[in-house]
């Protein structure tokens, strides 16, 4: 009987492509590991109108960790037109199976590392090595959403906000309003995963990135319980900032920051700025942790122009099984892949498109598989 047993999901599109590359490689570095094939994606919503079947959830809930691809995703009247004839008019929603997963499984830390490896040409220093511990389940995309306004909630928000006055005369159907939902048990485990890495990992510092001086009450609530808590964490130093502030220092000084922490929409957006700083979403790998469960995935899309044309790189993919076996304790075969990456990208040898080069996607898997 095997260790672990382990849901591939690959998804759509080129996540067909980068799942085969990963799977080399997690073959080669022999994790004792039964691997179980499941159904996510835009064809299942396509036909049967659900793109995160609950046959597929029942694979999570039985396996020790989800390693998954990428899905394609359309607004909301695309993916109506795109239902078989017979799913149409049922009054179906197309909704992010990623976004429900990480709500339905409380996975609520979603961790980016952002490392640049040398003799990466698309490098914007070679220095940089940062992680980013992003909210998963909260926040802006908490999918508490209105349009059009329900005529109670406005007159409820009309009584208890004075900055509500100025839509006073708006029509409801004119009036959207996104909920920014922030609690205390959600701010203070994401704060305390990232000091937590951070001291285990002698880091110098973690940087709460919110926006306290003008959204008050939700980011104000993170700072405020950061500085609380990171007294427990000394010597590890709590640095502040707005994150547009962030976004600036990114690009003028990012080899000083080793930890940023922020809520889930500030968190999504450095974390694809970081991305871009060491080669972009093909370099840019995920997990999505709970405290019981972890799904691991590359950033980048579903490229479905570029499906089964092996072009695409792989690295992010295979960079999301390293950090699924370093979450299941299997350190040594996590540095393994890690430091194979890192060789084939210093040879400058095996190039894929993004980086100039015209090896396929199997080909770089081939190359990092080698080196293990």
């Amino acid at each position: 009987m095997s260790k672990y047993k382990i849901a591939v999901l690959p998804g759509d599109g080129v996540g067909n492509d980068v799942m085969e590359a990963a799977m080399l490689v997690l073959d080669k570095v022999g994790l004792d590991a039964e691997y179980i094939y499941g159904d996510i994606g835009w064809e299942f919503w396509r036909t049967e109108g659900e793109p995160l079947p609950e046959r597929t959830i029942e694979l999570l809930k039985n396996t020790d960790a989800c390693i998954f691809g990428a899905i394609t995703s359309k607004p909301k009247n695309e993916a109506q037109k795109e239902l078989i004839p017979e799913l149409r008019g049922k009054g179906l929603i197309y909704r992010s199976p990623i976004v429900r997963l990480r709500q339905m499984l409380d996975l609520y830390l979603n961790l980016r590392p952002c490392k640049a490896f040398k003799g990466n040409p698309l490098n914007y220093r070679d220095d940089i090595d940062l992680v980013i511990f992003r909210e998963n389940t909260e926040g802006l995309y908490s999918g508490v959403e209105f349009r059009p306004v329900p005529d109670k909630l406005k007159q409820m928000l009309l009584e208890t906000s004075k900055n509500m006055a100025k839509y006073k005369d708006v029509p409801n159907d004119e009036l959207a309003i996104s909920c920014r939902i922030f609690t205390r048990n959600g701010c203070e485990r994401i704060l305390r995963s990232a000091f937590e890495y951070a001291k285990k990992n002698t880091l110098k510092s973690v940087t709460v990135v919110e926006k306290p001086n003008v959204i008050r009450e939700t980011s104000g609530m993170m700072v405020e319980l950061a500085r609380q808590i990171a007294p427990e964490y000394a010597p590890v130093e709590l640095w502040k900032t707005n994150v547009d502030a962030m976004a600036m220092w990114l690009v003028k000084n990012p080899q000083n920051y080793s930890v940023l922490v922020s809520s889930n929409m500030f968190g999504d957006i450095i974390s694809d700025l970081s991305a871009q700083l060491v080669g972009g979403l093909g370099f840019a790998s995920s997990g999505n942790i709970s405290d019981t469960y972890g799904l691991f995935e590359p950033t980048h899309g579903s490229a479905p122009k570029y499906a089964g044309q092996y072009k695409v790189n792989p690295t992010a993919m295979i960079l999301a099984a390293r950090l699924m076996l370093d979450w299941l304790g299997e350190k040594d075969k996590a540095d393994a892949i890690l430091n194979a990456v890192a060789a084939v990208i210093a040879d400058e040898k095996i190039r894929t498109y993004d980086m100039g080069g015209s090896n396929s996607t199997i080909e770089m898997a081939q190359a990092i598989a080698d080196k293990i």
